[in-house]
């Protein structure tokens, strides 16, 4: 009985160590550590991991799968930095908010979740909406349902009548009172709270309107909406909760205040000044640029009904700018993170980003490494993503050419693994 209970205990030591193993055998690889593109290797992955990286094609054993990327640029999965996975972009959005259900939310997302992987983000991070991004989080980790690995801030902040204050644009008796628990913020006190219930959400950073945006049903597109000791307030206990925080900014007065109170990424910085840009690298803050988003706004706004009259001049004041002021920060050292805003615009279509940066004067190499090492770093996980490293996740992504000398391939992704699996072939 002994020997047999033994002979048993091999055969399945024997079994589980045989694993399959993924060769990935890549014409070209987009080293994003050193920003150099190499020839001619082999990824393997095992289980969730690349397990090592191999000069040549190498195949793998009999039980092994081997996948031929010769023709292809590979690369490590992308991380964007902005977006709003629940909903899109559509002239019925404003009517929605008063006839769709959570549960109405929760169906398109898984739609726009897959589409957002099968485009090569196999991680966003999610800066606003009603909570369901919360359980999509949830479910995607989970393996219920296939999307990017979601970093999501559950509702955003703002202040009475502020850029994400839920009851905009309701007629008086909807629009309520409402505070820190629905994320509207008047005070310091308000400010901690509204923090900690965040927290409690399930959520995994902050993000603040710190001034007035363009989409949402107010008047003002750029005014600063917090104080200085709010956002320090918010910024602090973020702090004591591991959480960084992103604070959506237009105007310049704005920006300085949050950068000041300590926010990790502007998003948007559409009029930032000299002054902002220098104060930026001074506290170590990322502008999170968000240029497709811009000019899809600009476009919209000539569409006649297609946003509420008072979005109109904001989206065609605010939207032509948002590409100059990338560039003038680029060019005076600002650090920039790779974020589109997707859900102003079609999801999938994120990788149109890269070109905008490329056009306004980014090294195609520096853009791509926006959007992996910098934001794998601004995440607190750039020992584990953002890099194909031994010993990093498996997120693995393929294009038809090289980026660096064609930066409009990365609108067509035509492979893409993430944790090790494969979800486009």
């Amino acid at each position: 009985m002994q020997k047999l209970y033994t002979l048993i205990l091999v055969f399945a030591c024997t079994f589980f160590s045989q694993a399959q193993d993924i060769y990935l055998q890549c014409g070209k690889l987009v080293d994003t550590q050193a920003g150099k593109v190499l020839t001619e290797k082999t990824i393997v992955v095992s289980g969730n991991k690349i397990s090592k990286i191999q000069d040549g094609y190498i195949s793998g054993k009999k039980d092994d799968t081997t996948i031929d990327l010769k023709n292809k640029t590979v690369m490590p999965g992308l991380i964007d930095m902005h977006v709003h996975i629940e909903s899109q972009s559509n002239p019925k959005a404003y009517l929605k908010r008063y006839t769709d259900n959570e549960a109405d939310l929760a169906f398109s997302s898984v739609g726009f979740s897959k589409t957002t992987l099968l485009a090569g983000f196999t991680t966003v991070r999610d800066l606003g909406g009603s909570g369901v991004n919360i359980s999509l989080k949830k479910a995607i980790a989970q393996g219920k349902i296939d999307g990017p690995r979601i970093f999501t801030a559950g509702k955003s902040l703002a202040t009475t009548g502020g850029h994400a204050d839920p009851t905009n644009g309701s007629k008086k008796s909807l629009m309520g009172d409402p505070g820190p628990k629905d994320g509207v913020v008047n005070s310091v006190e308000d400010a901690k709270k509204a923090v900690r219930q965040r927290y409690k959400n399930g959520a995994d950073l902050i993000k603040i309107t710190a001034t007035g945006g363009v989409l949402s049903v107010a008047k003002s597109s750029s005014n600063p909406q917090f104080t200085v000791e709010e956002i320090k307030a918010i910024c602090q206990t973020a702090k004591d909760y591991g959480f960084h925080v992103a604070a959506h900014a237009h105007g310049d007065e704005g920006m300085q205040r949050a950068v000041l109170g300590g926010v990790k990424t502007i998003e948007h910085g559409t009029l930032m000044s000299e002054k902002t840009m220098d104060l930026m690298k001074q506290h170590d803050a990322y502008l999170v640029p968000t240029i497709t988003a811009g000019k899809e706004v600009t476009e919209k706004a000539t569409i006649a009904g297609y946003y509420p009259a008072i979005i109109v001049p904001k989206a065609l004041e605010i939207g032509p700018k948002i590409q100059n002021t990338f560039k003038k920060a680029y060019d005076r050292g600002v650090g920039i993170a790779f974020g589109t805003d997707a859900g102003v615009f079609k999801h999938g279509q994120n990788g149109k980003e890269f070109g905008f940066m490329v056009e306004a004067g980014m090294p195609a190499m520096a853009a791509l490494q926006s959007a992996t090492t910098t934001n794998a770093k601004i995440l607190n996980m750039q020992d584990q993503l953002g890099q194909i490293t031994a010993g990093f996740i498996a997120d693995i992504i393929a294009v038809n050419d090289d980026p660096t000398q064609k930066i409009s391939t990365m609108e067509n992704v035509v492979f893409v693994m993430k944790e090790g699996k494969v979800y486009k072939k």
